[in-house]
């Protein structure tokens, strides 16, 4: 019987895709996620309005917390199945994560406007910047702390 549940891998002994595996998957639904991210800091700053101080900052806050609220769960489902899954622990780390990757994104970004000239594509550079910023902290941490494996070494 083949277990498709990605939590029943991790009840039968079975650990996560190996670095590769995951940094594949994560890429992918990095991607998904970056284009949830993407549309939502867009369609905030260019259809709502928001694209001047301090508005542009709140869209894009607004657009981090969608984009990696999504990226979490299909990570932790998908990427990062075989790690621990310890609750109240897990969620904090996860919180404390997020927190510090969304300033990190809403003040890199806050950075480039002030660098980059002004521009049709201005907006967008911006956040791809700042959001590969965002993402390779949250692959870091993800994988070596709130989603850390347990250790294969025995007692």
């Amino acid at each position: 019987m083949v277990a498709t549940d990605p939590q029943a891998e991790v009840a039968a002994g079975q650990s996560s895709p190996g670095l590769l595996g995951q940094l594949i998957r994560f890429a992918l639904i990095g991607g998904f996620c970056a284009l949830v991210d993407l549309g939502t800091y867009t369609l905030l700053t260019q259809l709502a309005g928001m694209a001047a101080s301090p508005w542009v900052d709140i869209a894009r806050a607004i657009s981090f917390i969608v984009g990696t609220t999504t990226a979490f769960f299909l990570n932790r489902k998908f990427t990062f199945a075989g790690g621990r899954r310890d609750g109240k622990a897990q969620i904090g780390s996860f919180v404390l994560l997020y927190t510090v990757t969304f300033f990190v994104a809403v003040g890199v970004n806050q950075l480039m406007l002030n660098v980059l000239p002004e521009s049709a594509w201005q907006h967008t550079l911006c956040w791809a910047v700042s959001q590969a910023t965002a993402t390779v902290i949250n692959f870091v941490m993800l994988k070596w702390v709130v989603f850390r494996e347990p250790s294969t070494k025995e007692n």
